[in-house]
């Protein structure tokens, strides 16, 4: 069974990481080529729904 992630800006970083957590979890800490590819979508959405920095002026 493989679940295709879509980048969504409605989830948080957290919610996105408990994801990448429960991956690692039921691989047993070796993932697979297609649980690679997972990982990989995953650490993307995670990186875009991080909040993005204020600069100062």
């Amino acid at each position: 069974m493989s679940t295709t992630v879509e980048p969504s800006s409605e989830r948080s970083a957290a919610e996105v990481n408990e994801e990448i957590r429960a991956l690692w979890l039921r691989s047993g800490g070796t993932l697979s080529t297609e649980q690679r590819e997972e990982y990989q979508r995953l650490v993307l959405e995670w990186a875009a729904a991080l909040p993005q920095p204020v600069q100062a002026a």
